[in-house]
């Protein structure tokens, strides 16, 4: 099985609005990062009448294009994906200054309880202010002039994180997916347990493997012109990455730190810290299905070994 064909080429086009679809236009953050590529992506939905998809972070640049490129026209929804600082936060400011409702699954919370004595590493990147004034199930549909969105629940990233389906309102369907940090072009989806579950963004992927979409438009980079393709790559991806820690456990490994040694070898030291959390949510996965074991709740420096009868 082949991994995702990952696609670096970007031009974020700060502070412009760009169409990048029928009745949709993108809006980039000047946020750059290891986390937020080129930055996160707000997306302006309809005509006259529209919705905002991730209006980002508390960045007045940013506020500033927003309303420059929503003059003239009714702004009825502020959709937010998922609760992480760099997607959420200004959709208070982008709602005291237009009158939208804000839509979303639900305020931050976390996949799984912390364990006694855990600290959440991703807790300082949370916008736990964050409440919408409307709480989304999944296929919910909320509408404008012309347009709508379903949401797909896609848990996973976070906990509360969902992705947006884009219809006409005459026919629903237009087989556009704003699938935020969920699934993007540029790389995978950071799943930081937590706040993340594998177990549970391996299911959002089936979820939406189990739709015939043709377009997603992500929370960072370009959009992804082959779902069914790309996903059928991200979850081998993921599965090699579970074969790799477990060939890991079997030659003798017992640390998450020497895990990562071997399998992000090539990555850049500075996502280190994300990939022993990413391996943190692959065990959670394995413990939960008889793999692997340990004494006590899993943690980045708890030793591991193989479950009797599990990984052969």
């Amino acid at each position: 099985m082949e991994g995702p064909d990952f696609d670096l080429h970007f031009q974020p086009a700060y502070g412009e609005a760009v169409t990048v679809a029928d009745g949709v236009q993108r809006i980039t953050v000047n946020n750059p990062g290891p986390f937020t590529f080129h930055g996160t992506n707000s997306y302006i939905v309809g005509g006259k009448s529209v919705a905002v998809i991730d209006p980002g972070p508390e960045d007045d640049a940013h506020f500033q294009a927003l309303m420059a490129a929503l003059k003239g026209r009714e702004v009825t929804h502020i959709a937010v994906s998922h609760t992480h600082r760099d997607h959420s936060p200004l959709a208070r400011r982008l709602k005291a200054a237009t009158g939208a409702l804000i839509v979303a699954e639900g305020p931050h919370r976390a996949a799984r309880l912390l364990h006694e004595g855990e600290i959440n590493p991703f807790a300082e990147s949370s916008d736990i202010d964050f409440k919408p004034d409307i709480v989304l199930a999944n296929g919910d549909i909320v509408e404008g002039d012309g347009w709508s969105l379903t949401a797909l629940l896609t848990p996973g990233h976070t906990a509360n994180h969902a992705a947006f389906a884009l219809g006409d309102t005459s026919r629903r369907d237009t087989g556009t997916v704003f699938s935020a940090d969920h699934v993007m072009a540029w790389a995978t989806s950071i799943v930081s347990p937590p706040d993340g579950s594998m177990t549970d963004y391996m299911a959002s992927l089936e979820k939406l493997l189990s739709r015939d979409d043709r377009l997603y438009l992500p929370g960072h980079g370009g959009p992804v012109t082959e779902p069914a393709a790309f996903l059928r790559g991200l979850r081998a991806h993921r599965r090699m990455r579970e074969r790799a820690v477990l060939e890991r456990v079997r030659a003798g490994d017992r640390l998450i730190a020497d895990m990562v040694k071997v399998i992000y070898q090539t990555t850049d030291p500075r996502l280190h810290g994300a990939a022993a959390l990413s391996v943190l949510a692959h065990i959670e996965d394995l413990i939960e299905r008889g793999q692997i074991e340990t004494d006590g709740p899993p943690s980045l420096d708890r030793a591991y070994r193989l479950a009797p009868g599990g990984a052969a």
